[in-house]
């Protein structure tokens, strides 16, 4: 049985796939939407902090008045009860409620993410995490919570990791290795770009400005290129990867090993291409040496070999989401998760000059960008993971360009996501009494 015939099954039998939604920003909204169009599940609980967006994610949807603002648990229930959505300010309302099934996180802030996870797991409920900062950062400890619940954790299908990850399966499965994988950049790589900036293009855009900057500075490139090796064992070829003007048809003459005149030092990276085309799709590129497969390939109009580019050419982001949640549910099945170690990290670098007692602001915003590295060398240096950032202050001056450690910087410890990325490190370096 498939996806669409398990929806299908709960539809007619009258217990559709209730999805709890923490975040109602454009994601959230397209959430909203794409689940109004599909059978057998439904959003039953949406939380954020702007309750009239929240309302108005129905709206948009088609559906308007098919939300009820509520305050409380009973309130909750007794709108779901009614054929209604609940829309509630307070997030653990989503995760307490015995009426739903699945929840996703739709914030984009990764204490938050953190936050709504372990709620998420700790009431039984699978989680569908779009929130990658949060994955990146604490993903083996999300892991293992989620086996100890007896739940699924898993990233959201349609983003570039996930997408990317049905394409480095398909290769794996057949055997052939991956010599690199990775996206299409789908904007200019601007390292020093702000707010200030693009708060048009944002607003035009119906997105946070700080969202757009993220992508812009290349934040959300580096977070999902370690996502991708932290569920792989692929890693950057070196610290910010090499990010070519690749095109398609040039991806596996590129991004394949130096001696038969590529970029790479090793096989088993991830990478990303600026080139106009590639985006907004993602792409594997493997080997085969065997020439009966080389034979069938130029065959099949794949090329000559020994390097071979498999390409998709669209990731529909928050519109794939939903299957995601239906798969948890049905299936158990997750689309995407951490490996039991992680591999790689995504540390923080200076956007700017940093006097010592600046206080650090979020992603995407004013101090400091994402740079995927390898886990072993963000230790080496004692980087701070660009998820644990925020809130932190430094105690020494950074230039620009360099990285945030913890001997310049003083982390919120505070914060659930500083606090559980401490118990993960002791996890991973085999700590018994750590572990979830």
């Amino acid at each position: 049985m498939n996806i669409a015939e398990g929806l299908r099954r709960r539809a007619a039998e009258g217990r559709p796939v209730r999805v709890g939604l923490v975040g109602v920003g454009e994601m959230g909204t397209d959430i909203v939407t794409q689940v109004g169009q599909m059978p057998g599940i439904e959003v039953a609980v949406v939380a954020d902090r702007d309750a009239a967006r929240a309302m108005r994610a129905f709206d948009i949807a088609g559906t308007p008045g098919a939300a009820v603002a509520c305050d409380g648990a009973r309130a909750v229930e007794a709108a779901i009860g009614g054929g209604r959505a609940a829309v509630v300010q307070d997030a653990t309302l989503v995760a307490g409620c015995d009426l739903v099934d699945v929840v996703i996180d739709a914030t984009g802030n990764p204490n938050v993410g953190a936050q709504v996870a372990m709620r998420a797991m700790e009431a039984g409920k699978h989680i569908v995490m779009m929130n990658v900062e949060a994955d990146v950062t604490i993903g083996a400890w999300l892991r293992r919570a989620a086996e100890k619940a007896g739940v699924v954790y898993t990233l959201g299908a349609g983003d570039e990791p996930s997408s990317a990850m049905e394409l480095i399966n398909f290769v794996q499965g057949m055997g052939w290795p991956v010599i690199a994988a990775g996206k299409g950049k789908n904007n200019p790589f601007r390292v020093e770009a702000t707010p200030d900036e693009y708060r048009e293009e944002a607003a035009r855009r119906n997105m946070n400005p700080r969202m757009l900057v993220e992508f812009v500075d290349g934040s959300k490139t580096m977070i999902e290129m370690t996502a991708i090796a932290n569920a792989t064992g692929l890693v950057p070829d070196r610290p910010g990867m090499h990010g070519p003007d690749a095109k398609v048809a040039d991806l596996h003459k590129v991004l394949c090993p130096a001696e038969d005149g590529g970029l790479l030092s090793r096989r088993g990276v991830v990478d990303f291409t600026v080139a106009k085309g590639v985006a907004p799709g993602v792409f594997v590129v493997t080997e085969l040496r065997h020439p009966r497969l080389r034979e069938r390939m130029h065959d099949l109009h794949l090329g000559e070999g020994p390097y071979y580019t498999f390409f998709r050419p669209y990731h529909l982001t928050s519109l794939e989401v939903p299957l995601s949640a239906a798969a948890a549910v049905l299936f158990r099945q997750s689309h995407m998760i951490p490996l039991e170690r992680p591999v790689g990290e995504c540390a923080a670098l200076a956007k700017k000059d940093l006097p010592a007692g600046t206080r650090l602001d979020a992603i995407g915003e004013y101090c400091y960008r994402g740079w995927a590295t390898t886990r072993a060398h963000a230790r080496s240096i004692r980087a701070v993971p660009l998820g644990l950032a925020q809130g932190g202050t430094t105690t020494a001056p950074i230039r620009a360009g360099e990285y945030l450690t913890e001997d310049n910087c003083r982390l919120d410890e505070t914060l659930e996501i500083v606090r559980l990325r401490r118990l993960q490190d002791r996890m991973l370096d085999g700590d018994a009494g750590a572990a979830p």
